[in-house]
């Protein structure tokens, strides 16, 4: 991991905690997750904040920002497997001790909350809640691969794109970023190419398409759904369920 090192901040400033859409830990595990922090990292947009196929000691919490994590093939192309929000865990795919199949890039500025992966084991053992909710994070994060793995199996280039804003809003709106409906971030097609197993014509093309029927609006500063129902409908798109999400 490369950034700027800050302070430790306790946690019960943590941003995190502000996020309607996550469930904010109570006094005991406040305490807790104060001594097992070992810190915080900033990282500029654009910053490799994994490696793929490095040993990575470390596990991470977004606390802010948004990030994407990515798979590269030898001769340099690159899948876009999924996008990170605040609240999500990073680099715990890694936490056997294996090299890591993926690496992870910042798409905007972002904070990190560092842990040690040698201590995941002591979180379980000490805190069992928090070890059912690192659980429920990884399954979740499988959720999110197979929808993904639909969409590049069996969508319509337009209906994965439908989906994939669906996708980003819904995060955006759970975790506060969205504002007067729109998403503000900058996603280059490029980056939606690579997400969606797309040629960069064909991804220009289908945005142009889709702004066409009012479906999605996709700048390169912001993402807009002026229906979502009817957006979801397009896609054949369940949508999420809702609900609040832990973090760790």
């Amino acid at each position: 991991m490369t950034g700027r090192s800050q302070w430790k901040r306790d946690c019960i400033e943590c941003p995190l905690l502000e996020c309607e859409g996550l469930r904010p830990l109570d006094n005991g595990q406040l305490k807790f997750m104060q001594g097992f922090k070992q810190g915080e990292f900033t990282i500029d947009k654009g910053t490799q904040s994994l490696v793929q196929g490095s040993i990575s000691p470390h596990v991470y919490t977004l606390l802010a920002g948004v990030l994407f994590r990515y798979r590269i093939l030898e001769d340099g192309r690159r899948q876009i497997v999924n996008f990170v929000f605040p609240g999500d865990l990073i680099g715990l795919q890694g936490a056997m001790d294996d090299p890591l199949l993926h690496g992870c890039e910042a798409l905007t500025n972002a904070t990190l909350c560092v842990f040690s992966r040698d201590r995941i084991v002591e979180l379980f053992a000490e805190q069992p809640q928090l070890g059912y909710d690192l659980t429920w994070l990884a399954a979740k994060e499988e959720s999110a691969l197979e929808e993904h793995l639909v969409s590049v199996g069996r969508r319509t280039a337009q209906e994965r794109l439908v989906c994939l804003a669906i996708f980003l809003i819904e995060r955006g709106i759970a975790t506060g970023l969205v504002k007067k409906s729109s998403l503000e971030i900058s996603i280059t097609q490029s980056q939606i190419s690579d997400t969606l197993g797309l040629s960069l014509v064909h991804t220009n093309r289908t945005l142009q398409a889709l702004r066409k029927k009012g479906l999605v609006n996709w700048s390169l500063t912001r993402i807009s759904i002026p229906d979502m129902a009817v957006a979801c409908d397009f896609a054949q798109y369940e949508g999420n369920a809702g609900g609040i999400r832990p973090y760790i």
